[in-house]
């Protein structure tokens, strides 16, 4: 070999060389920063190349996939959006995900390294599966029922399994049909602008991430803690309380709806709602029991997902006696989602042990090949199992005698309590009605269905009537659902 011949080709081997390092930068080193690169479309072509997984209710998917036939091909459908926006949430090829949606995103979408029989070759091969399903826990005649009883009021609805913590149903109103979010013309930028424009704010999941001023529905706790602490020793005994009541350390006084109040027991303060009897007991529980017994509920807990994020609830722990007075009547700055209120009256159906809520039973490879199942759920213990025995008696009378006559059911022992929460200046806002409750069908061996309900725009008078008057038949017709589903799979 001449030494051109040479020189050519040690150029050649260098210029070789220089390629596959070149190559192997951009490939490993600036792979990251091209991925993420604006311009670089390929990474969306590759998303919505195939069909996204399903999210499933009662066996059936709610959601679907349609070949557009375009650059990204496959655009998310929804099948009674509005129904299942608030457990759905929307996909989006141009504002993301949301919700379950934004949750499970690695499954639907294919990425998971769980559908692969091959996770490391799909890690080398940047492939993907096909998507996957998300089971999910919910009961879709129950989510009917509340999303039926809400008819466009604002509000919200959660309900649950007080044995498991499995959400029965999520509801959100005024909803929204997040399909009008799917694809990427004007129209979808149009209704994007609409939606979040819309004094409605038709995309807040008002059951989990919207908190309210829980009022007497709170009562519930309050008397948790004044048994377990021993304020109160029988159910029946006088309580000690004036009528009207005036708030510790200021001229402010507190009264009552109904008639009665002056000491009256604990029962016939709960069934009729009596303000000044438990603004009474929370100061005489004090500051430490009060904020250890919201707590032992679940408020003031960051964190919770089920599994997207909840808002959390809160009871505050830095407060004068006057203001402890107020937070448990549920009133000055308490703050509960629906979710949390319906933890509390689970909590009660459920022996008193609080158990974590979730939404997702199961995911599967798109054939239904097993991927995860529902996680142990963490538990803790809110109140002695005789305490939450007392609250059942406390709550059956709500319904049997007080103000939530409207939630009873034929064939079943229905416990709740109702709330009217006062807000805004001067508490001169149309008051939040609110119904909590729990319901256990004649000879089962424990209640199915825990359950709450706010109404924002209540159109009953002022009082505790109107949780029991708004809220309480829309807690029914959802129980009576969940009943009704359970007595079918039991003739199965």
């Amino acid at each position: 070999m001449d030494r051109c011949t040479r020189h050519t080709a040690l150029v050649c081997l260098v210029l070789l060389a220089a390629l596959l390092a070149n190559a192997a930068r951009v490939q490993l080193v600036q792979a990251g920063a091209l991925n993420e690169d604006p311009a670089n479309r390929r990474g969306a072509i590759d998303r919505y190349a195939e069909p996204r997984g399903e999210i499933v209710v009662d066996g059936r998917p709610v959601t679907g996939s349609e070949d557009t036939h375009e650059h990204l091909r496959y655009e998310r459908v929804y099948r009674d959006g509005p129904l299942w926006a608030p457990v759905t949430g929307f996909s989006s090829q141009v504002y993301g995900t949301s919700f379950l949606e934004a949750a499970e995103d690695p499954l639907l979408s294919g990425t998971d390294p769980m559908l692969a029989p091959l996770p490391l070759w799909h890690e080398l091969t940047r492939s993907r599966s096909r998507g996957g399903r998300v089971v999910t826990t919910l009961d879709g005649s129950a989510q009917r029922a509340a999303y039926a009883g809400l008819a466009g009021r604002k509000g919200a609805v959660a309900a649950l399994d007080p044995s498991t913590g499995r959400v029965l149903a999520l509801v959100s109103s005024p909803s929204y049909d997040p399909g009008v979010l799917s694809g990427t013309g004007r129209a979808v930028e149009q209704a994007w602008r609409r939606l979040n424009a819309s004094p409605e704010q038709p995309m807040l999941n008002r059951a989990v991430r919207q908190t309210y001023p829980p009022g007497s529905a709170f009562k519930v706790v309050t008397a948790a803690a004044a048994l377990e602490s021993g304020a109160v020793g029988d159910l029946d005994e006088p309580t000690d309380s004036p009528d009207p009541y005036r708030l510790p350390g200021t001229t402010t006084t507190l009264s009552n709806e109904v008639d009665g109040c002056a000491d009256a027991t604990l029962r016939y303060a709960f069934t009729w709602s009596c303000n000044t009897v438990f603004a009474k007991l929370g100061t005489r529980v004090g500051l430490t029991g009060m904020a250890g017994a919201a707590r032992d509920f679940g408020f003031n807990e960051p964190g919770l997902r089920i599994p997207f994020a909840v808002a959390p609830s809160t009871f505050d722990r830095h407060m004068d006696r006057a203001q402890l007075a107020l937070s448990s009547v549920g009133q000055f700055d308490t703050r509960a989602t629906p979710l949390q209120m319906a933890m509390v009256a689970a909590a009660v159906a459920g022996g008193g042990t609080v158990r974590s809520p979730y939404l997702v039973e199961r995911t599967t490879t798109d054939d239904g090949t097993p991927v995860r199942t529902a996680p142990p759920r963490t538990s803790r213990q809110a109140m002695d199992p005789r305490t939450a025995a007392q609250l059942r008696e406390l709550m059956t009378g709500v319904v049997e005698e007080g103000t939530g006559a409207r939630a009873a059911i034929p064939g079943a022992t229905v416990g709740g309590k109702t709330g009217t929460a006062q807000h805004g200046v001067g508490n001169t806002g149309v008051p939040y009605a609110w119904f909590i409750s729990w319901a256990q069908a004649d000879g089962a061996p424990q209640p199915a269905v825990a359950v709450a309900v706010v109404v924002e725009d209540a159109s009953a008078v002022r009082g505790e009537i109107s949780g029991g008057g708004d809220a309480a038949p829309i807690a029914r017709d959802v129980m009576r659902s969940v009943l009704a589903a359970r007595a079918a799979e039991g003739g199965d």
